[in-house]
């Protein structure tokens, strides 16, 4: 089913804790996309209190809470063909910040254009749906999960500081070669770097990055020097990737607005680096923050989360099945096979 289809039926079909239809177990980012508001608070919630929070801004009047200041760009070129002067707007919902608009637009042109987010397309629908899966809120706002103790929202909230520490980045966009080339004027201005990079034997991270031919991090082909690059400050100014190849190493989609997660020298979104540091509920969609969960077939639950798809009967203990991700008890299973 399209968005479209689904965006009105979404809270009628969700059950108490699971984050997919009843009906036809579509994602929550297939059915209903949140606001363009929303998502500007939920990713300045994530960048909040780490190195990156220049990228947010404090609410006027508010509590402190912090919002996302996400870039975007206008495009605005004549139509010559008419007499009537008139101009042909193009809008992208998101851009890489810092650059001329003439590297901005060569960026998204080096994108698929089915992926490029201008208003009103699908690849607009599609970085939203990205933000949702790669970056859920519920990854790194305690108070957005179900029925945390307070122990373990302690641990969740240690854990999230933790990986703003020391994974969590933003893709920096600039000309070969010239990578970081902000963390020089800081430097000289007695600055320290946000996260320590990957420094030449001289010191810089400029000019010693400056060679006859790059190559890409993701595909290792060759990257032009005219055209723009990604850079990952974790990984160090030494590496670089295509705009189209800044993907997770997991589930290959691009990193939505640049967004990362570094570990074991390879990106990551948000939501598969989670799950290399802690199970994930087949349930609810959440991370599970106790020892005392369910395991079947490779899968964790929180215990009473471990439930028919159908019926909801908590299957602890009771015979079950499971085949394709769905969880059903003998009943409601018997009763599938016959429809």
């Amino acid at each position: 089913m399209t968005i479209s289809q689904h965006s009105l039926s979404l809270s009628l079909f969700l059950s108490a804790h699971r984050k997919v239809c009843k009906l036809c177990r579509c994602s929550q980012e297939d059915h209903s996309l949140c606001s363009d508001a929303e998502d500007d608070k939920r990713i300045g919630r994530l960048l909040a209190e780490s190195k990156y929070s220049n990228l947010t801004a404090r609410v006027k009047g508010g509590d402190g809470t912090r919002i996302y200041k996400r870039n975007r760009m206008i495009i605005t070129n004549p139509i010559v063909s008419r007499k009537d002067p008139t101009f042909d707007t193009i809008t992208y919902e998101w851009a890489p910040p810092g650059l001329t608009q003439k590297l901005a637009i060569l960026y998204m042109e080096l994108i698929p254009k089915e992926m490029q987010p201008v208003a009103g397309t699908q690849g607009a629908q599609y970085r939203r749906r990205l933000l949702m899966k790669q970056l859920p809120i519920y990854d790194h706002v305690p108070s957005q999960c179900h029925n945390l103790s307070e122990r373990e929202a302690k641990e969740m909230e240690d854990f999230v500081k933790m990986y703003k520490e020391n994974a969590l980045g933003v893709g920096e966009v600039a000309l070969p070669g010239e990578g970081g080339a902000h963390k020089e004027d800081d430097k000289k201005n007695g600055k320290q770097p946000p996260v320590e990079g990957h420094l030449a034997p001289n010191g810089t991270l400029g000019e010693s990055h400056k060679m006859a031919e790059y190559h890409c991090e993701h595909c290792k082909q060759t990257v032009k020097k005219e055209h723009p690059a990604v850079y990952a400050e974790r990984g160090g100014y030494e590496r670089l990737w295509h705009p189209a190849c800044f993907v997770c190493s997991k589930c290959r989609e691009p990193l939505v607005d640049l967004i990362y997660f570094w570990k074991n020298q390879t990106l990551m979104c948000g939501r598969h680096y989670c799950e290399t540091e802690k199970p994930r509920c087949a349930g609810c969609d959440e991370l599970i923050f106790t020892e005392d969960y369910q395991l079947a077939d490779g899968r964790a639950w929180h215990k009473q989360h471990f439930a028919c798809m159908k019926c909801e009967q908590p299957l602890v203990n009771k015979a079950y099945s499971l085949e394709q991700a769905v969880l059903l008890c003998t009943a409601c299973s018997k009763n599938s096979q016959h429809v």
